[in-house]
């Protein structure tokens, strides 16, 4: 077995096994799973339906020789690999026995949006309303936020028009449905409100004790979190049923998918209609419901984990890189996106998936607690694992 082959079983079947198992649990479908992995990180294909082409049971064959060298949970293959297997069955099937669920209609009138925030996240998300034809009320907390925004939007599109793409007046005809405030009693009158501020519980609890005195009855109230549980931020509130998760992906007018988080007290005309909105902005949505990492972190950080892990057993990063973008063809290695990503945010959301569901597995490596005690963050900082100095 060469090198390639070895970093491929290592860490790409713990990656599919977790897609299997997170399928199997009854968190979310076959195409919404596949849909996350290839919108949100721009893989080639969906974990299971490289499990279809490799083979269910080759797969599980691997993964049983896998568990028995390291003895992790994680790599014990699921059980569903095994009845697949038995019955003669693919993902493929199981998604066609789904059957295609209808085009979600919209069950609240949308016509004016509110944007809480104005980092790059907040103006990607403003910049993709508006695009979309909706009037934008944005709040920052001083002009100087506000104008960033417009500069932000301005940017991209000036970057749009000299490639072609879209003239002066589309630009003007934008900009004119924005509108910026720094006040949040400019958002009274919006039919929904996409807060994408910092990614602080006790920050966003604030908010949305305030948006509930301010937005008008029946209004969404949407959150992009990555990590935080929205049901707590719903219970902050006088209504919870109103209350749902929009994760965009940065930066939003680039990124395709949006992961839609459904608490057991959201209702599903706001979930449908967020659905609706989604798909009425140009982006692919996927569902799922109120836990750590959602899909796309849920599958992604704990593989980045382990290749943390499999190069503190001595192996070297640029081998590992090259090997997974030539195995999985694999955008970037995992080094490489663990700098992009950057190693901070890495070691926080590892934390939180550890935190949630106790697998020895999930506890962030060593090595990357001390690249972040060491200020070795990635791209942003000029080193990370790869020196960009």
């Amino acid at each position: 077995m060469t090198s390639s082959e070895q970093i491929f079983n290592t860490l790409v079947l713990p990656y599919l096994n977790h897609a299997v198992r997170t399928y199997e649990s009854g968190y979310a479908s076959v195409a919404d799973i596949d849909a996350a992995m290839r919108f949100g990180c721009g893989y080639p294909k969906g974990p299971l339906t490289v499990v279809d082409e490799i083979g269910a049971a080759q797969v599980r064959d691997l993964l049983a020789a896998r568990y028995a060298e390291s003895g992790d949970h994680l790599h014990q293959p699921a059980d569903l690999l095994e009845k697949l297997v038995a019955e003669g069955r693919t993902f493929a099937d199981e998604a066609a026995a789904a059957g295609e669920s209808a085009a979600p209609e919209f069950k609240h009138d949308i016509t004016k949006v509110g944007v809480v925030g104005t980092g790059t996240m907040a103006s990607g998300i403003v910049q993709v309303f508006a695009q979309a034809g909706y009037e934008v009320i944005y709040v920052g907390r001083s002009q100087d936020k506000l104008d960033g925004v417009v500069g932000y939007i301005t940017k991209n599109l000036d970057r749009a028009i000299a490639k072609g793409k879209g003239t002066e007046g589309d630009k003007d005809v934008l900009l004119g449905r924005l509108t910026g405030s720094t006040e949040r009693e400019a958002l009274g009158g919006v039919d929904i409100v996409v807060e994408a501020i910092a990614e602080d519980l006790e920050i966003k609890l604030e908010l949305f004790r305030d948006l509930d005195k301010i937005v008008k009855p029946g209004a969404i109230l949407a959150t992009t979190t990555s990590s935080l549980p929205i049901t707590q931020l719903g219970a902050a509130t006088g209504r919870p049923q109103d209350v749902i998760g929009m994760h965009f992906f940065n930066p939003a007018p680039v990124m395709k998918l949006v992961e839609i988080i459904t608490t057991p007290d959201t209702s599903a005309e706001v979930d449908e209609t967020v659905r609706a909105l989604t798909a009425n902005v140009g982006k692919v949505g996927v569902s799922a419901g109120d836990r750590s990492g959602f899909i796309v972190n849920l599958l992604l950080f704990p593989y980045l984990n382990d290749a943390i892990k499999l190069a503190e057993g001595g192996e070297e990063l640029a081998s590992i890189d090259a090997a997974i973008k030539e195995t999985a063809s694999f955008p970037m290695g995992p080094f490489e996106l663990l700098d992009v990503v950057g190693n901070d945010v890495s070691l926080a959301i590892q934390k939180e998936l550890y935190g949630e569901f106790g697998e020895p597995g999930f506890a962030p490596a060593k090595t990357l607690e001390e690249k972040v005690a060491a200020g070795e963050l990635g791209r942003k900082t000029g080193r990370g694992f790869h020196d960009y100095s």
